[in-house]
């Protein structure tokens, strides 16, 4: 009887994970959690809500160590000084909780974020919290919300993270012309290419 109690217990455990990882949030969704308070590599607390602006909010799961997330360094400083520019927030949360204590810590991000000249917001998601609210399981992975707080779009950068010179269609700028525009995003959501999120 212990043996099928501890079975049931390690299945259900499995099932929450497994369905956690198929969580994702919704086209439409309201921005979660957006007065959590985050720390930022200012060493000030921030929140999402009060990074929003005008016109919108720009959130990126990144970290400092994936690949994929070095390898589109340009792509990301690009973008993230594009949504600026159109005063839409912007905010990259690194939700490696796992590697938190090592490569992913708040000095590292420091570090990190001053090598690369980042001029946003880079803030430490606590026990992958933001992360599980919104569904992230990749870095880089990006969620765009409108004025109302609303979710647009979801997904990648642009369609080829392999190769910059293979670009067809940028997604995230598209997404966010369109958005400005006052029209529907055509593309909602597309395929995040990355490293897995390093939950504790």
């Amino acid at each position: 009887m212990k043996k099928i109690f501890f079975f049931s217990i390690a299945s259900l455990i499995l099932l929450a994970f497994s369905l956690r990882s198929f969580f994702s949030l919704p086209i439409g969704s309201s921005l979660p959690k957006p007065d959590l308070k985050l720390m930022d590599i200012s060493g000030k607390e921030v929140t999402l809500g009060a990074a929003q602006k005008s016109n919108g909010l720009l959130v990126m799961f990144s970290c400092n160590t994936c690949p994929v997330v070095i390898a589109n360094q340009s792509r990301t400083k690009a973008i993230c000084q594009y949504a600026g520019s159109k005063d839409i927030g912007v905010v990259l949360l690194n939700s490696n909780e796992a590697n938190r204590a090592e490569s992913e810590s708040l000095g590292a991000m420091q570090d990190y974020a001053k090598s690369q000249g980042y001029q946003w917001i880079y803030a430490v998601d606590k026990n992958s919290e933001l992360a599980n609210a919104f569904g992230a399981n990749r870095t880089p992975e990006c969620f765009l919300f409108d004025k109302t707080g609303k979710l647009v779009y979801h997904g990648a950068i642009d369609d080829n993270p392999s190769d910059i010179d293979g670009v067809n269609r940028h997604h995230l700028q598209q997404a966010i012309d369109e958005m400005l525009a006052g029209k529907p995003v055509t593309v909602k959501e597309s395929r995040s290419v990355g490293c897995s999120i390093k939950r504790s």
